[in-house]
């Protein structure tokens, strides 16, 4: 595999950029340390995460909690609430997952028969709809799932699995390249999620724990580590993504180095997340999972989650296992006051339709962000991340050059707001988001300033204040 990188580096240098002059980056830390951060990803802000694939037959999984809540791993591994994880609680001995299996299907019903319902339930599935929705949500890039740990493949690979007939574990439908030519109509990135370190086809004992079960399931052979070097370098030749986002490691033998300089070379402006366990230094961001930073912080990190307990579409969820409108709106809010993007996941049921208790949050942000987007994209923390009022209010604050946003996530009991540390120039104003935006009264004070609220608020929604003229 390394052969075919230098023989890809070779013909970099052979054949002129068509659009313009590509540095060449070696595929060695030192070489791909030197290469700037592309800016987009940076004022993206907001992604979304898609996992679907044969998990979304079964649709089952116990909807108990969330991993940054668990106190018991071998409990949350036997009930897991992510569905994607379906063929591996399946594998567990005694777990609700197998008995609803063995109930609903039959003890000897295998997993990856599921390939030919998806078949034939996508047969009317259209990527379209997906990339008109993403658009109108206001997300900037979509990362969809290429392959999960269950080891099946959304696209139709030339790679061929060792001990599997290809054939049963591939879709003979390009999946992936639908959803790409379809996002990037619209103007968005596209990126592509690929479980590296597990993959169930490799490995059947199940995980049980979380460490060193985790761990000591990662396929280490030789035969694994060419299968997962090959899928990614046959990844970034037919889709040339924005975003490699591996997942749960890499083979310690992998050509992570060749991998990256081969996506570079392939697409100038692509990132890569940091669950590839090696060279952490050349990671773009790093990634927590159903967890919120604290503080800002200068390393950009990406919170990915499911609009739910799971990410792949659960049947189970209800309402109470949902986050809310409001919440969604206010988790992007605070991700980006602390230098954050916020990947969201749909999952979608096997034909490709979003459940409505997923679309209607997802809705209602987009219209939100229409409104007050302008104080999201492409902004920059402030000095400050958060300010509480007294009556318990949360503000939250995002800088554009020299103009400074200031979220209400809800609306204050009083009407007049001291926000500290902040100095303004001579002429500044202060203007309520919206169109046309209604202008505020503004106070200059000395090391702060004072907003005079308008009396009728949306009570509901989180708002946005602009200030413009910041001195500092």
């Amino acid at each position: 595999m390394k052969k075919a990188v230098l023989f890809y580096w070779v013909l970099s240098l052979l054949i002129p950029s068509a659009g313009r002059a590509q540095k060449v980056y070696l595929s060695t830390p030192e070489s791909l340390a030197t290469r700037p951060v592309p800016e987009w990803y940076d004022g993206a802000k907001l992604g979304i995460f898609i996992h679907w694939g044969l998990y979304s037959v079964p649709a089952w999984a116990t909807p108990t909690t969330t991993p940054d809540k668990v106190t018991d791993w071998p409990a949350f591994y036997k009930n897991n609430p992510y569905a994607e994880w379906y063929l591996n609680t399946l594998r567990i001995a005694g777990s609700p997952t197998q008995e609803h299996h063995k109930i609903t299907y039959g003890a000897d019903y295998d997993y990856y028969s599921f390939a030919d319902t998806l078949a034939h339930k996508t047969r009317n599935w259209s990527a379209d709809a997906w990339a008109d929705l993403f658009s109108a949500v206001g997300a900037r890039y979509v990362v969809f799932t290429t392959k999960h740990s269950d080891g099946y493949v959304m696209y139709p690979s030339r790679i061929s699995h060792p001990f599997f007939d290809s054939r049963a574990i591939t879709s003979p439908r390009d999946f992936a390249g639908e959803i790409a030519g379809a996002v990037r109509k619209k103007g968005l990135k596209f990126g592509v999620y690929y479980s590296g370190g597990l993959d169930w086809s490799f490995n059947r004992s199940p995980v049980t724990n979380l460490w060193p079960d985790l761990f000591q399931h990662m396929p280490k052979s030789v035969a694994y580590t060419a299968y997962a070097d090959a899928h990614f370098f046959e990844l970034i030749h037919r889709y040339a993504p924005d975003i490699l986002w591996n997942d749960v490691n890499f083979p310690e033998n992998g050509d992570m180095t060749g991998i990256f300089a081969e996506a570079i070379h392939a697409n100038p402006d692509v990132v890569m997340n940091d669950r590839w366990r090696r060279h952490p230094e050349l990671s773009h961001f790093t990634t927590p999972e159903y967890v919120i930073l604290d503080t800002i912080t200068q390393q950009k990190w990406e919170t990915c989650r499911g609009i739910g307990y799971s990410f792949g579409y659960n049947q189970t969820e209800t309402s109470k296992h949902l986050l809310r409108s409001d919440e969604l709106i206010n988790m992007l809010i605070d991700i980006v006051s602390k230098n954050g993007n916020l990947l969201i996941n749909v999952g979608p049921k096997a034909d490709g339709s979003i459940p409505e208790n997923q679309l209607a949050p997802l809705r209602d942000l987009g219209k939100w962000l229409q409104r007050n987007g302008e104080g999201i994209y492409g902004t920059r923390p402030w000095k400050r991340a958060r300010l509480t009022l007294e009556d318990r209010t949360e503000i939250r604050f995002t800088r554009k050059r020299d103009t400074l946003n200031v979220f209400f996530l809800s609306a204050p009991k009083t009407r007049r707001i001291l926000i500290p540390d902040c100095t303004v120039a001579k002429g500044a104003k202060a203007v309520l988001a919206g169109a046309p935006g209604q202008e505020i009264r503004l106070v200059s004070l000395p090391g702060k300033v004072q907003l005079e609220l308008p009396e009728k608020l949306d009570g509901t929604t989180a708002f946005l204040v602009k200030i413009s003229g910041l001195a500092n």
